[in-house]
């Protein structure tokens, strides 16, 4: 039995473990929140079966707002979410049950920029002695023996469609990664950083102060000069005179 455990924030995100399963592996989901599940209740849509709850027979109510889903066929594959009595939903996660041999675990929802990702392959059945190999948009990534591909700080040059394959086995479904960004910390550089909005005003913010020094010094001179002149032509009339 697989447990996919949602957990919410003021935004309601929901965070299964994987979002493919083999045909018959039992899964619950649970819309549990830290502060008020009460009246939540997963949902799903499917191509043949629109929207239903999972008290529609699709599902097993438990413990509230939880839905044990047993022995599912590749025709409840859909989309699942929780929602309230109110009217308030979390987001919305894709859930795939197949029919391949081969099977991708990694993670339905945006992960963190900068988190790990550890992303699972593995077959059906036993497949020692194997070569596990990881493609993302058709392009090899990765190889293990272990059926196990760590992403180190997650970025969104790493997002894509990924599938696993195993020889002898064949391939995964894809399963898409996506990555949030994550905001900057704030910069602690002088003023001169924010220049880069715009290059212009970054000059003019530099380069006006030393154009005033050089005007005000030019004046200084002037008067000291006008000055001095003003004092030769006194001198001169008075020996004149």
């Amino acid at each position: 039995l697989f447990i996919a455990s949602y957990f919410f924030s003021r935004s309601f995100p929901v965070i299964p473990d994987r979002s493919q399963f083999f045909r018959y592996e039992s899964f619950t989901l649970s819309c549990e929140d830290h502060l008020n599940s009460t009246g939540w209740t997963v949902k799903r849509r499917t191509a043949g079966g629109g929207v239903r709850p999972c008290t529609s027979g699709w599902g097993t109510a438990s413990s509230g707002s939880t839905c044990v889903v047993g022995d599912p066929y590749p025709s409840d594959s859909g989309v699942y979410w929780c929602e309230s009595g109110t009217g308030n939903r979390s987001d919305n996660i894709t859930i795939v049950i197949t029919d391949s041999t081969v099977l991708l675990e990694s993670p339905a929802l945006p992960v963190s920029e900068g988190a790990s990702v550890t992303l699972r392959c593995r077959a059906e059945t036993s497949s020692p002695n194997h070569t596990f190999t990881f493609l993302k948009d058709g392009l090899l990534v990765g190889s293990s023996a272990s059926g196990q591909m760590t992403i180190h700080g997650a970025s969104k040059a790493h997002e894509g469609l990924y599938i696993c394959r195993i020889p002898g086995f064949g391939d995964s479904l894809g399963s898409r990664l996506n990555v949030d960004g994550s905001p900057q910390p704030p910069s602690s550089a002088p003023p001169a950083a924010s220049c880069s909005a715009s290059r212009v005003m970054c000059h003019l913010l530099v380069g006006t102060p030393y154009l005033l020094s050089t005007i005000l010094l030019a004046l200084i001179y002037r008067d000291r000069s006008r000055g001095k002149s003003n004092d030769t032509a006194l001198l001169a009339s008075c020996a004149i005179s």
